[in-house]
């Protein structure tokens, strides 16, 4: 089957993956405000475009709709219905009344190419959903093939050792996965109205659809929730395209997971592969990327609690539990509802119950499994596999210790009916839940809800409103996402077949009272913590990670799936070489302050001297006597001095301003900092211990300082040892006159005072007293330690309103400087236009005779 949202699928398979065309817009009561963005924002460009007051709108992005569809054998008509067990559908809950939802998804279905204008239509008037209809064959890759073959078993730590342990990854399928979240994007853009929208994406399928939104919209509210675990960073990094999935998340505003364990690996896997760090920000966890900053929440997700209470309520729910009560009385049944699937842990979990029955010979004839299975999402081999060796446990169990009128594994392998499952549910003693790793798992939630009934419920079963408390008990796997929320179940090993068998014996033997709490606890959670609080809380974060979004400037950069954006101060912008050069020419006395890794020298040489083309232009400038140029770097004196020396007219501050010379003729000086280094004598020894437990980390050792570097260990590891590090010299380091930093991969303790900032301070205020105030500055960085110098800068000429200062970072970053520069070559192009200009100063005019002057002439 064709589709018509996919006419640019020969552009993907070019290779063009992110060439997004302006979807036409020609859904109905979609508000679209039209807008271009460009590297600074958004610019409306059409004369003609009408702002209208509208609803506040969510969309909601989800692989499916929830809908329910099929086709009428005999009117060939199709009939749609919402489908309300879906958990998307109801988060709407949690909005307010005048929010409008919109959905886009898949269908369940196919549907045909010419009837494919009408269906979304219909579809959109009557339900505000917009379906996506991918073709089929893409789909079957997509969804069948990367999704559920490659990304769901990673996901959940199973790596394809071999051929017949999972499928190795499959580049069609990659592209596959890339041209659905593509045609995703063309329609949530069709849909999209940008300053008042909130998209919120749903889980896996569609990792690599913030980056297409993003790469569009700049300034869209993006938010994103994975319904899966996430891994830990050994498993995910054998992803071929691990770095493009984790930009994509990067590009939303805030990333949900259900548990902290999830997140934590999420956090891990962008510290080891991308070196971004996180921090804690009044409770919420933030990463800082590219100036952007990006949340994480953690919050499971919870049940519509009066869609499960209006089931409980129906007549043929309280029959069905009146007919299965009547079946199993005077049995204790345990309860397990599962998807055919290989982490839901089925056969350890019948293979606990023959344990059960093993160990504790008294509960024969007394207890009973009954195992409830969901049809399988899935079709691959190892799905077969799993149903074969569960039926083939059954039968061996049953067959061993059942007897006329007992069977003590009930396996139910079909579509169980919604009130049917409910019934169960309230019937059973026990509910287990033994998945190997799963994400959430909302069978116990619907459980205790269950088991708590209603009183209508109560009234069609004859119970009287005396009746005693209501109990459950729940066995849980530490695997699964929903164990942490429900802290009064009793957790398992679900690998630990034995340790399972006595936790379900402790179940069924629990006393009443125990299980009353149990139960109060779980009911009290679930009750306040459903769907609707979810999906509010989530709102609510999204609306506050995006409170930044139009004060700040922005930028994209990358291609294709690598793209990202950078978000930066408004007045930030390139430093140009032309306007530069022209405020040089027109100045009479110039300071310039330079650092010197990674903005003289890239940090990723190996040999750290100068290049010819620096020292050239470092002669140049230090030979005009209108000028005061200044070297200022971390680095020792030694080193600098030797390097540098052809420069004598340059001054050198070493050590962050420890060290300061005024040029090869003067001597060192240190400006009255204590030379007392007594403290040296309890860091080294501290230092030398982290080193020691940290492999790849080295001491440098400078005359003022000491510095532990971590860069060449183990991103994780190094960062938290940093960290402890951090602390451990803070406090044995409190008597002491020195500061503790932490740097880019290091921590470093030096004197008290010594700052860059105070070196470039001193020399403006030298060239002040001595009547030769700057009428130019330039002062270029690219670390935290150089955002000192620019603050310094500031704040000592700002009483010459007459100086013109050009304060520039290396690389586009937040930063204290106004002014920034892409790379070391750039700095180098900069200072070779200055070294080559006549130091000949122009007469400066005011402004109002400038134009005058130039006339005459």
């Amino acid at each position: 089957m064709g589709s018509k949202s996919f006419g640019n699928l020969l552009d993907l398979a070019s290779g063009d993956l992110l060439d997004i065309p302006h979807t036409p817009r020609s859904l109905p009561r979609v508000m679209t405000v039209p807008g271009i963005i460009d590297g600074y924002g958004i610019s409306d460009r059409d004369s003609d475009a009408i702002s209208l007051p509208c609803r506040e709108r969510k969309i909601i992005v989800a692989n499916f709709l929830p809908l329910n569809c099929k086709k009428d054998s005999e009117t060939g008509q199709w009939i749609f219905s919402l489908d309300n067990d879906s958990p998307l559908l109801h988060l709407k809950d949690g909005f307010s009344p005048e929010t409008e939802v919109v959905y886009v998804g898949s269908l369940k279905t196919d549907v045909d190419l010419s009837e494919q204008d009408e269906v979304a239509q219909i579809l959109f008037e009557e339900f505000s959903c917009v379906p996506t209809f991918l073709p089929q064959d893409v789909h079957k890759k997509f969804y069948l093939g990367f999704c559920k073959q490659q990304l769901w078993p990673l996901f959940h730590y199973m790596l394809p050792m071999c051929p017949d342990h999972g499928e190795r990854f499959d580049r069609s399928l990659w592209q596959a996965y890339v041209s659905a979240n593509k045609i995703f994007a063309d329609k949530v853009m069709g849909a999209i109205n940008l300053e008042e929208d909130c998209i919120w994406i749903h889980d896996y399928h569609l990792m690599l659809l913030p980056t297409f939104l993003r790469r569009r919209f700049y300034r869209v509210k993006l938010g994103f929730f994975l319904h899966s675990p996430f891994p830990s960073s050994e498993i995910y990094r054998t992803l071929p395209v691990r770095e493009e999935l984790l930009r994509g998340l990067l590009n939303c505003d805030l990333i949900g997971f259900h548990t902290f364990d999830y997140a934590r690996h999420f956090l891990s896997c962008c510290c080891r592969m991308l070196g971004l760090e996180y921090e804690s920000k009044r409770g919420h966890i933030a990463l800082d990327y590219l100036g952007r900053t990006v949340f994480l929440k953690i919050l499971p997700i919870g049940i519509q609690m009066g869609r499960l209470e209006s089931v409980l309520n129906l007549p043929s729910t309280a029959e069905k539990l009146k007919e299965i009560q009547e079946k199993y009385r005077g049995k204790k049944v345990i309860l397990g509802v599962d998807d055919m699937d290989i982490f839901k842990g089925l056969s350890l979990k019948i293979l606990a119950f023959e344990h059960l029955l093993q160990q504790y010979p008294s509960m024969l004839g007394k207890v009973v499994l009954i195992q409830i299975v969901n049809p399988a999402r899935g079709s691959g081999k190892d799905v077969q596999e799993a149903k074969k060796e569960t039926y083939y446990t059954v039968n061996r169990i049953n067959e061993r210790y059942g007897s006329p009128g007992y069977e003590p594994v009930v396996l139910i392998d079909r579509p169980v009916p919604r009130f049917e499952k409910s019934a169960y549910y309230a019937m059973a003693e026990c509910c287990i839940v033994n998945a190997v790793r799963d994400g959430m798992n909302l069978v116990p939630y619907k459980y205790t809800v269950c088991r708590q009934g209603t009183p209508e419920m109560d009234k069609s079963m004859g119970l009287s409103d005396d009746s005693p408390p209501r109990t459950s008990t729940l066995v849980l796997s530490e695997f699964i996402g929903c164990s942490p929320s429900l802290s009064g179940a009793i957790r398992v090993n679900p690998w630990d077949v034995d340790a399972v068998a006595d936790s379900m014996y402790s179940a069924l033997t629990m006393s009443d009272s125990e299980k009353q709490l149990r139960h109060k606890k779980h009911y009290q959670y679930i009750s306040t913590h459903d769907v609707a609080y979810w999906s509010r809380s989530f709102a609510q974060d999204l609306e506050r990670a995006c409170r930044d979004h139009y004060s700040k400037r922005c930028w994209g950069v990358g291609w294709g799936l690598g793209f990202r954006l950078i978000a930066l101060s408004p007045n930030f912008r390139r430093l140009s070489v032309e306007q530069t050069v022209s405020a040089y020419r027109r100045s009479s006395k110039r300071a310039i302050f330079l650092d010197y890794d990674g903005t003289l020298v890239p940090e990723t040489l190996i040999v750290k001297e100068p290049s010819a083309d620096v020292m050239s232009a470092l002669k140049a400038l230090c030979s005009d006597p209108n000028n005061t140029v200044f070297i200022v770097s971390g680095r020792g004196k030694v080193s600098l001095s030797e390097w540098l020396a052809p420069c004598q007219n340059l001054g050198i501050a070493a050590e962050h301003g420890y060290f300061t010379r005024w040029n090869e003729s003067c001597d060192w000086e240190t400006s009255g900092f204590s030379n007392d280094f007594e403290w040296k004598k309890i860091v080294e020894p501290i230092m030398r211990l982290y080193t020691e437990t940290t492999d790849g980390s080295t001491i440098e050792a400078k005359e003022s300082a000491l510095v532990w570097h971590h860069q060449d260990a183990d991103r994780d590891f190094g960062s938290c040892q940093a960290k402890e590090l951090l602390d451990h010299l803070e406090s044995v380091l409190v008597n002491e006159p020195v500061v503790v930093n932490r740097g880019h991969q290091i921590v470093e303790v030096k004197p008290q005072g010594v700052s860059k900032g105070l070196v470039t301070g001193k020399v403006l205020r030298r060239m002040l007293e001595e009547g030769n105030a700057p009428d130019f500055v330039v002062c270029i960085g690219d670390d935290r330690s150089d955002e000192d110098m620019f603050e310094s800068i500031t704040t000592t000429l700002s009483a010459q309103p007459s100086s013109e200062i050009f304060a520039c970072t290396v690389g586009r970053k937040p930063s204290k400087a106004k002014y920034f520069l892409d790379e070391v070559s750039d700095v180098v192009k900069l200072l070779q236009g200055l070294a080559n200009t006549s130091s000949s100063p122009k007469p400066r005019y005011p402004s109002h005779l400038r134009v005058s002057f130039e006339s005459v002439v």
